[in-house]
């Protein structure tokens, strides 16, 4: 689904009228978390989460965060949002497509071993048993079933947490400040245009970071015509990315997150960014979810993340990355 526009407006009508069933969705997530006994796999678990429902840029995160650590034990668990398997299931790239463990899983599984599980106890356990000293947890953050050693929140600079209110009256999954009482840091992702830092100041330690295009695609887009499409959280902010390095956009298509595109849909957009003059251009998160034979004509601009204080990070992550690994490793 689309995220409604006044989630992300000044507090209106609808908000106040949704609010009540805010609320009792807010405590309904409050007495979930009271009343779940966490299991712990063995292995230090981090948790890559946020506080709205749609992206807020936490696969790219947690992908640096393994990049951080310099461990090749360390693997990726995810529910696999948007997939049919339910796990535990290792990811193979090769022989799995979106349809079965979803794009976020797609992504991860192409840096590090990856599993799918809707059973996070399950998945972890696998994990451990197949190796992992360490499990880099993409999501789940509202849920309390595993244990988490470390939890970072991502926050978008531009969008923070909308007009404040829980769903349906508002993006959050959680009030901020529950949020905020069981996290250990929030990495703020572009410019915070929201205020997250202040509002976090003296609390939690903020880590700024920016999504930086790919230089070789991003050089090749410069003053192109360009119609992007994206099915993700936040299509704007995929938008913006691609004015800002200069690309001219004459078309913009804004799809529900994990939207999947059929054959036909895909090749009505090409034909269409043809008749302008143009170029088709989506994210790396929609190009895994594209038709096999349609990936070649479409254009993908891949992000990663940039941290404004490298050392920050690497300061959080040091209690686990202290593994026992074999010489050479």
């Amino acid at each position: 689904m689309k995220a409604p526009a006044f989630w992300y407006a000044p507090p209106g009508v609808a908000a106040r009228l949704l609010s009540p069933a805010g609320s009792l969705f807010a405590a309904l997530g409050r007495g979930r978390i009271a009343s779940t006994r966490p299991v712990h796999p063995g292995v230090p678990v981090i948790c890559i989460g946020n506080l709205v429902a749609g992206g807020a840029g936490k696969t790219p995160v947690a992908l640096a965060v393994v990049d951080a650590m310099p461990s090749r034990r360390v693997h990726f668990l995810t529910r696999g949002y948007g997939g049919r398997e339910r796990g535990p299931l290792k990811v193979d790239p090769a022989l799995h497509a979106s349809d079965d463990v979803g794009d976020e899983a797609l992504l991860l599984a192409a840096a590090r071993p990856t599993w799918v599980a809707r059973d996070r106890i399950a998945g972890a356990t696998a994990a451990a048993a197949a190796g992992a000293e360490a499990i880099v947890m993409d999501d789940g953050f509202q849920n309390p079933h595993l244990a988490k050693d470390l939890s970072i929140l991502v926050v978008d600079g531009g969008a923070g947490f909308g007009n404040g209110h829980v769903i349906p009256a508002g993006p959050l999954r959680e009030p901020v400040e529950s949020g905020l009482a069981r996290a250990d840091a929030v990495v703020v992702l572009g410019r915070d245009d929201s205020g997250v830092a202040a509002l976090i100041a003296g609390r939690l330690p903020v880590l700024p970071a920016r999504l930086i295009p790919a230089r070789n695609v991003a050089d090749a887009l410069r003053g192109r015509r360009i119609v992007a499409f994206a099915g993700i959280g936040r299509p704007a902010k995929f938008f913006a990315t691609l004015e800002d390095l200069g690309a001219v956009l004459v078309d913009r298509l804004a799809f529900a997150d994990h939207h999947p595109y059929s054959p036909d849909e895909i090749m009505r957009l090409v034909e269409h960014a043809d008749r302008l003059g143009a170029v088709p251009v989506t994210t790396a998160k929609d190009a895994v979810r594209l038709p096999d034979g349609a990936r070649a004509m479409v254009h993908v601009l891949p992000v990663s993340v940039t941290w404004d204080d490298p050392g920050a990070i690497r300061h959080l992550l040091t209690p686990y990355m202290t593994f026992n690994l074999p010489h050479g490793q």
